[in-house]
């Protein structure tokens, strides 16, 4: 196993961008090579964002040809533009671990169907590991493509997962999640203006629309030994900086007991060093969870006075700028490569 490792980052000046070179700052295998930036080549890291790296931002173009530099490439480019970028840095033998969607659903027709158009390289789709680490790890271990999971999934998957292995998930869930306004991304849109969020908040893209349901669908339809899982989601803009929160109605087996679902979730996720599953009466919040590489989980019987009862309110919360983009990738990476999954990242 090597321990010092280089990494390149294609698309450097958005939110998640910026993130991963902030991690990588404590990351103690893997150090910034180059960064790109389409809009701000030429300039430094620091004249874009207002942090202490002055690292040079180079046109992506650039990076192709310095390929020979780097063990891995972080493409955190927008959806639609990371598959030529990964194809040319996949001919150059690079690792490759894409935080879009370009990568992460199964075939190209999941993708025309959520994303509106043909997928330039389907062929490369079955290629492509999907990096959530607590459910795939076995697939990541030495793995040279990664398609980094999106934000909101990452939080209902890992809060549904164990239920779905068992067979105890229902075949309808409501999921209502709130996301914070970095999760949509750092372009100036109306919606996402000040004046817009602040003091407001607003659903978007609810019922069976948003593009995030097809990887819900993709983990745990393949976990369920009960049948697939019909969703309703429905999505919300807070005005956050950073988090998500994910409140998911369910309805389980008869005498299923409340005991039984959180040993359930106790054996599921013994020993992961970022679940953290929260005693009886508490409740997953952001402050669990924000700034770290954490998903938080709550479990909660809809209704106290029925003991017996089958519906359940699961909640889980992540930062999604971590756990929902950036560190997940960095976790991906570590598995990948066989360091110690929490390196940079505790």
């Amino acid at each position: 196993m090597k321990q010092h490792y280089r990494a390149g980052i294609a698309g450097a000046t958005g939110y998640t961008g910026a993130e991963l070179v902030r991690l990588l700052q404590a990351h103690p295998h893997l150090q910034v090579q180059w960064i790109t930036s389409e809009s701000s080549a030429g300039k430094l890291l620091s004249d874009v964002h207002s942090v202490p790296w002055a690292i040079p931002l180079i046109p992506l173009e650039e990076g192709v040809a310095r390929a020979g530099e780097v063990d891995v490439v972080f493409l955190c480019l927008p959806h639609g533009e990371s598959i030529t970028a990964a194809q040319r840095f996949i001919a150059a033998g690079v690792l490759v671990i894409d935080l879009s969607a370009d990568f992460r659903l199964a075939d190209a027709a999941s993708y025309r169907r959520w994303y509106g158009k043909e997928h330039s390289a389907p062929e490369l789709l079955d290629d492509f590991v999907y990096g959530l680490c607590e459910v795939n790890r076995a697939q990541l271990r030495g793995a040279r493509r990664i398609a980094n999971p999106g934000c909101y999934p990452t939080g209902v998957n890992l809060g549904l997962y164990p239920l779905a292995k068992a067979g105890w998930l229902g075949d309808r869930v409501i999921v209502d999640s709130k996301s914070s306004v970095s999760g949509a991304g750092r372009t100036a849109k109306l919606p996402y203006l000040f004046v817009e969020v602040n003091e407001n908040m607003s659903p978007y893209s609810i019922g069976y629309r948003h593009r995030h349901i097809a990887e819900m669908e993709l983990v745990l339809n393949a976990a369920a030994i009960s049948g697939p899982v019909r969703f309703t989601f429905s999505p919300h803009l807070l005005p956050l900086n950073r988090g998500i929160l994910s409140t998911m109605y369910v309805t389980v087996p008869e005498g299923v007991s409340e005991q039984q679902i959180r040993d359930l979730y106790s054996a599921t996720y013994a020993g992961e060093p970022f679940i953290h599953l929260l005693p009886a009466g508490q409740l997953a919040t952001l402050r669990h969870v924000t700034h770290s590489n954490r998903c938080a989980i709550s479990i909660t019987p809809a209704n106290p006075d029925e003991p017996d009862g089958r519906e359940y309110i699961i909640v889980a919360t992540l930062d999604n700028l971590v756990k929902g983009a950036s560190g997940q990738a960095i976790q991906c990476f570590n598995i990948a490569t066989g360091l110690p999954e929490t390196e940079g990242l505790l």
